[in-house]
């Protein structure tokens, strides 16, 4: 099976599912995980549905369309709940003030509201395992409820707070007739935690760095069936790591046969941030024929070769990580494109970003469609704006304000190509409407920037603040020691 991440702000239509549920078909993959968060409109919870929520109708449509692929739900209910967590309905189901993903185990009433979304997802699902989530919970025990409440508790309070919570959700999974699956990674810091799961339970154990054999082994050793779970690894990258995605596959399917495994999950994260699930299709159902009839990887076009392989090599912020981009969060994620200018100026606006230049144009020009395209014109119009907002920061330093300004002032083009983009991006496969908006910030980011230079970059304050400080958003004229800055506390 492989997983589809819903929950990155995708927004698919009804034909855009029956695509992905018709390259499951065709990668010989026998169920599809539909990773929901809060991306699906719960019937009970209709006040957590934003914009392009896939409906229960749309599941029943699917289900009776493709009967042959077992649609598995994936609803986490503790940890990944900030999609719920940071609305106004929500708010008061949250670990820690304004801060993390996780819901509290100690509160009432999102335990009930937990057993309330899964009573939805079971009734709207015929599939027989029920994925509950489990991953990520770091932090445990922090609010003052969970810290009373394990007070006097003896071993790993943690462990306990954890079974406690997902114990009684699996066992509502099995009451149904189903079978109830978790992720294995917080058994790993908190192993008694799984001695509280019923032993139907089945563990969905992600290593996407290295093999799941010995973790996966454990996990059977203590009563439990283990799907091995790798990644196409698009969230590290400005597309996807191609050859360790393979590599990940590969040793995961080998840890499933040696340790005769339930199965092998292809998970696939994060395709926010112009990523884009068309470019990746052809990889996940080559990965299905890889695991399901032992074919070897297919022969990948020019395009992906280049943009998976040749341009990871050169490194730097192209470079293989096990953290998110740093160049796409830099440029949208935080509303203040030029971080990815602070960060990444001196390698981008130097040889590195001259070769990488050099391989995108080739890419463009293999490009076999809108989608490749798109991810490529994203890599490049992020290169681009780094180096206009260099030009502009020297213009700034040597007291040249006009010379910065007219620096900045194509910038504004590459936002609103890349809206365009994103927009289209939407429309061909239910990609990130989020994207979008944030085109549209980092446009307003250039133009306040051009007007603050106007304003102050002419030493009329007295002082000429720094480059990075007059472009932030949180810059206040005459407030030169910077106290939105060094006092941290006040950012929540």
């Amino acid at each position: 099976m492989w997983t589809y991440d819903l929950a990155r702000e995708q927004a698919p239509s009804y034909e855009h599912l029956r695509r992905l549920l018709e390259v499951t078909r065709g990668g010989g993959y026998n169920a599809f995980g539909l990773y929901m968060e809060h991306r699906f409109a719960y019937p009970s919870a209709p006040q957590f549905a934003g914009m392009g929520a896939v409906t229960p109708e749309m599941v029943a449509a699917l289900e009776n369309e493709f009967p042959d692929i077992q649609i598995i739900p994936f609803v986490n209910l503790l940890g990944h709940f900030e999609g719920l967590l940071y609305t106004e309905a929500g708010r008061r189901y949250r670990e820690e003030l304004f801060r993390g993903l996780q819901a509290c185990p100690s509160c009432a009433e999102f335990v009930e509201l937990a057993g309330s979304l899964l009573k939805d997802v079971l009734q709207v699902f015929s599939s027989p395992i029920v994925h509950i989530g489990g991953d990520e919970t770091w932090q445990l025990g922090l609010c003052p409820r969970c810290t009373a409440r394990m007070a006097g508790w003896e071993g790993d309070a943690k462990a306990r707070l954890y079974g406690e919570h997902f114990g009684p959700l699996a066992q509502q999974v099995i009451d149904a007739g189903r079978r109830p699956a978790v992720w294995g990674d917080m058994f790993q810091e908190h192993p008694s935690a799984v001695e509280i799961l019923p032993k139907e339970t089945l563990i969905f154990d992600w290593q996407y760095f290295k093999s799941p054999l010995e973790t996966s082994r454990e996990f059977m050793q203590k009563g439990f069936d283990v799907v091995c779970c790798p990644s196409v690894q698009t969230y590290n990258s400005v597309w996807c790591h191609l050859t360790e995605s393979e590599l990940n596959v590969r040793d995961a399917f080998l840890a499933a046969e040696e340790i005769d495994a339930e199965g092998v999950c292809v998970t696939t994260w994060e395709c926010g941030l112009f990523g884009n699930y068309e470019t990746l299709l052809p990889l996940i159902e080559g990965a299905g024929k890889f695991l399901s009839a032992g074919e070897p990887a297919q022969r990948w076009n020019e395009w992906s070769q280049i943009m998976g392989v040749d341009l990871p090599k050169l490194g730097g912020v192209f470079g293989h990580t096990e953290i998110r981009s740093s160049l796409k969060c830099r440029l949208l994620l935080y509303s203040n494109p030029f971080l990815a200018w602070l960060h990444h100026h001196e390698e981008l606006a130097g040889d590195a970003g001259t070769k990488a230049h050099a391989l995108l144009d080739h890419a463009m020009q293999v490009a076999e469609g809108p989608s490749e395209r798109g991810v490529t014109q994203f890599v490049i119009k992020a290169i681009e704006f780094v180096r206009y907002a260099d030009q502009a920061r020297q213009a700034y330093a040597q007291e040249l304000p006009g010379v910065a300004i007219a620096s900045l002032a194509p910038c504004r083009q590459i936002f609103e190509d890349l809206e365009r983009i994103a927009v289209a991006t939407q429309v061909n496969i239910g990609g990130s409407i989020a994207d979008v908006h944030r085109c549209r910030f980092a446009r307003e980011a250039v133009e306040r920037a051009i007007r603050r230079i106007k304003d102050f970059g002419d030493g009329s304050l007295g002082y000429l603040p720094a480059f990075e400080v007059i472009t932030h958003p949180n810059f206040v004229p005459h407030d030169q020691a910077c106290w939105w800055l060094i006092n941290s506390w006040a950012r929540e």
